[in-house]
């Protein structure tokens, strides 16, 4: 699967100081970055590690939401 076809909500976090991505396909996978940019890179390198987990553990890799379907 394609770590950039999965949806991606970034928020800045004031306790934190940094931007917190999350993925709402893949449970429990986010990441962080001190720019959105690095923030973006970052949880694309942890969608693929989520992805690589769940396939060695037998997981049913959840698809990408479609954003016509919303529509």
């Amino acid at each position: 699967m394609n770590a950039k076809a999965y949806e991606l909500i970034i928020d800045w976090s004031d306790e934190d100081q940094c931007y917190v991505v999350k993925v709402p396909d893949l449970p429990g996978c986010m990441a962080h970055g001190q720019t959105r940019q690095e923030a973006v890179q970052m949880a694309e390198e942890a969608i693929e590690l989520w992805i690589e987990t769940a396939e060695e553990d037998g997981v049913v890799v959840p698809k990408p939401r479609s954003f016509a379907a919303l529509a």
